[in-house]
């Protein structure tokens, strides 16, 4: 550890170039943060602020004249309640069943000792760059009576083959040889190894791919569009769209300025439809970040 005069000392022997480039630095990345974070700001301020007054442009720092209507009519849409539930039930189904494929094939290709490990890794990578298209999953979808159900949102897309390769380098990274060897002469059996061993030290890849998985479910959009056709099993992101069509095509009016002020709602509308389909998933992040930030450097430094 560096004491607070050893800090000091390290802080003097900066050299004015040193110090420049850091102000310069911090300066730079203060800029990009804001930069980036601000269209976010502006979206919340926006969905909450009356719909004329954000119609006209500008820069908005803080909500003028407080409007909540665009939130009453998307909490008022019963569909919502339901659109949500399905989104959940999609998410957490969905997201374990990836876990437990991503995890089990990624340490299985780990182990050296898998016979026919290479010829299994070149069928996983082949996936990658030649794929069946859209027709063929579909018709495949069709046939296996999968239509219309939870499964045709969760098995086409059961594990993703980037996500198994970074699983595999997590444990030929984290999980020596030796471990394994030690735990056989124990008499600990495979299964059991994996379970009672592998699992507890890998929380990091556990977190970092509950975080991908989950983001790609909440955000599903496509595979319900053309899988699905009964509204009461449309996830979050088809009911939202639907709102936006349903809102959008009711503004059209005879009367201008009835026109005019159902249209400044509908663009209200479309913000509050971003807070609330991205709400859960920034609450949810904060509590994955850090395994995220240990995640993202896997495979990065060997030895």
């Amino acid at each position: 550890m560096v004491g607070g005069e050893e800090m000091k000392t390290i802080v003097q022997k900066l050299s004015m170039g040193d110090r420049l480039f850091n102000v310069i630095n911090i300066t730079v990345m203060l800029l990009i943060c804001l930069v980036v974070l601000y269209p976010l700001y502006f979206v919340v301020i926006a969905s909450i602020t009356d719909p004329n007054i954000v119609n006209r442009g500008g820069i908005l720092l803080y909500p003028k004249e407080l409007y909540l209507g665009g939130y009453e009519k998307i909490l008022d849409y019963a569909p919502i309640w339901r659109g949500y539930v399905n989104t959940i039930i999609y998410t957490v189904s969905g997201t374990t069943l990836n876990i437990m494929l991503t995890i089990s094939a990624g340490y299985v290709l780990s182990r050296k000792d898998l016979y026919g490990k290479n010829v299994l890794m070149f069928l996983f990578v082949f996936t990658m760059f030649f794929q069946g298209g859209l027709i063929p999953t579909y018709l495949l979808v069709s046939n296996l009576g999968m239509m219309n159900t939870v499964w045709a949102m969760i098995l086409p897309t059961a594990a993703s083959v980037f996500n198994i390769i970074l699983a595999r380098t997590f444990f030929q990274s984290t999980i020596p040889k030796e471990l394994h060897e030690a735990a056989m002469i124990d008499g600990c059996s495979d299964l059991k190894f994996f379970f009672k061993i592998v699992i507890p030290l890998s929380k990091v890849i556990v977190a970092v791919m509950v975080l991908f998985y989950g983001v790609q479910h909440w955000n599903s959009f496509f595979e319900a569009l053309i899988y699905l056709d009964s509204e009461s099993r449309y996830p979050l992101q088809i009911v939202l769209r639907n709102l936006i069509i349903m809102n959008e095509a009711s503004s059209i009016s005879s009367d201008p300025l009835s026109m005019i002020e159902r249209q400044n709602q509908a663009e209200q509308m479309k913000y509050g439809i971003i807070v609330i389909a991205s709400l859960p998933m920034l609450v949810f992040y904060p509590f994955l970040q850090k395994y995220f930030a240990k995640g993202v450097m896997i495979g990065s430094v060997k030895g």
